[in-house]
């Protein structure tokens, strides 16, 4: 994928947008942009995110357009040009700019809309022939793509495009939801489900010798995790540590290649019953059916050259010792609520804004396992282990330390991961993107240096798995989506198969 040269802008163009454009982008107007945002245009991580909206009636434009005016241009990025920043070498800052929402909301003329045989592949299709562009930067890099096209699971799908080095996931997906209204009350922005989570040492109360000693202890688990956490960083920042090479690890230069996303949803209330009664969080659930998913996945790669591929299948083909990890991007900041980023957009505030991303390496066992509860357990051990050290904040500031003082080659360190995770939370009611009720949301990206993106992210009472892939390396994505979903009904019947606890008692509990 051709990387398309910063525009410059002269300082005195530069001042004319800043008065056109009114008094509310001098907070932005001439600031430069961040190491992290800049490490977002290099040419193996020139990422973009982007969301599919599947909605339950037909988009019109005449509608979405003038909203977006009153929503998302008030807030000062998309409305902002990255432009050379000739005092640094090397930087970016960016400069007030006129918006013409013609050249950001696309809609493509569906003309054969009749004709198309597999809709949802024209869908797919049309996302991965994106990925294979870039917006030009001279304009604000965000735009809007509008498919009037009824598939399996939507009248019509919003596509969402914006540029990574405008602000992490977190920020740009509450951006996003503060353009949306709750269905029940079109006064009102959705509410997202609580993520705030109790530390591991948070249960300690009391004092006297045997509470200190308690702490002391703690104390030191958090120390030494994080030690050893912060050696495996480094050692994998600088190409000592790498991912073995399997059927699921991209190649160098994987980033500039095409992404097919493919998306499957589930019933939510599925993973609700195996955390009730496994007494796990539904991350813990989530990263046991990942891990399940990706064993059976590469178990059938492994097993392909056999001749009887059933057999195969039962079989442990599996070399033993595979080392596959996911790269998790964590914002460390506080997230704000739907209603204060709506309350930012309206006075053009920047407040809580940027890509201030930490990062955890997330070790996944790759194995079959006789008892599929195993795979949750395992994750739930990681992933206590992963709560008791400050890995996400050491790897922040040495990611800074590296883009500001090493350059950037050196702060591309998660091509040396297998895939990259994220799990976010959606609103637990439906919600409509101006008048238009909304059947799904995938949110995903593209750009990325690995073969693997998986995003689960929820929506009332579903859960959906996003794929981002890189067909040169995972060419069947719909294959490992059955992997996911079967994994995921074996775990559920195994908790059922052993009686962990009633089926109806736990429905009434999570209702």
């Amino acid at each position: 994928m051709a990387v398309l040269e910063p525009i410059k802008v002269k300082r005195d163009a530069a001042e004319q947008a800043i008065m056109e454009n009114g008094d509310h982008h001098h907070e932005e107007g001439g600031q430069p942009l961040s190491p992290m945002a800049r490490m977002f245009h290099e040419p193996d991580s020139n990422i973009y995110i982007i969301v599919m909206l599947g909605c339950k009636t037909k988009l019109d434009p005449e509608v979405i357009k003038p909203n977006l005016n009153h929503s998302l241009l008030k807030h000062p990025r998309f409305t902002s040009l990255q432009v050379v920043d000739e005092t640094v070498e090397g930087g970016l800052k960016w400069v007030p700019t006129k918006v013409d929402l013609d050249k950001h909301v696309i809609v493509p003329k569906l003309d054969t809309i009749n004709s198309i045989e597999n809709p949802d592949r024209f869908v797919e299709d049309y996302v991965s022939n994106l990925s294979k562009t870039a917006i030009e930067m001279s304009i604000p890099m965000w735009d809007l793509h509008l498919l009037n096209i009824r598939t399996s699971d939507a009248e019509s799908v919003a596509v969402f495009r914006v540029h990574h080095s405008l602000g992490d996931g977190t920020s740009l997906m509450s951006l996003w939801l503060a353009s949306t209204r709750k269905v029940s009350n079109p006064e009102e922005v959705p509410t997202l489900p609580s993520t705030t989570t109790k530390r591991a040492d948070s249960s300690v109360s009391g004092g006297g010798f045997r509470g200190c000693l308690v702490k002391i202890w703690l104390l030191f688990i958090l120390i030494s995790n994080t030690c050893v956490d912060v050696v495996m960083f480094l050692a994998t920042v600088l190409g000592f540590l790498k991912d073995t090479e399997t059927p699921l690890k991209g190649g160098r230069g994987c980033g500039s290649n095409s992404r097919r996303i493919v998306h499957r949803t589930v019933d939510l209330n599925d993973v609700k019953f195996v955390k009730t009664a496994m007494n796990t969080t539904i991350n813990d659930v989530l990263l046991g059916v990942t891990q399940a998913g990706l064993s059976r996945y590469l178990n059938r790669k492994y097993g392909e050259s056999t001749i009887d591929k059933g057999a195969s299948e039962r079989k442990n083909n599996l070399p033993k010792n595979i080392r596959l990890r996911a790269t998790f991007f964590i914002n460390i900041r506080p997230i704000p609520g739907i209603q204060e980023v709506a309350d930012m957009m309206k006075k053009g505030s920047l407040a809580r804004w940027g890509n201030e991303i930490g990062f955890v390496l997330f070790p996944f066992k790759i194995a079959l396992r006789d008892d599929p509860l195993d795979y949750v357990r395992d994750a739930k051990a990681a992933i206590d282990r992963k709560k008791s050290s400050l890995e996400v904040y050491c790897s922040f500031y040495m990611a800074k330390y590296f883009l500001k003082f090493c350059g950037m080659k050196l702060a591309n360190f998660p091509s040396q991961t297998t895939l990259w995770f994220s799990n976010v939370p959606g609103p637990r009611e439906e919600i409509s993107y101006y008048g238009h009720p909304a059947a799904y949301i995938a949110p995903s990206c593209y750009g990325q240096p690995n073969g693997l993106m998986i995003h689960v992210v929820s929506y009332v009472n579903k859960l959906t798995f996003v794929l981002s892939v890189d067909e040169g390396r995972v060419p069947d994505p719909h294959q490992l989506c059955d992997d996911l979903e079967e994994s995921l009904n074996l775990i559920k019947r195994a908790v059922s198969d052993k009686g962990l606890v009633k089926e109806e008692a736990i429905t009434k509990k999570i209702e």
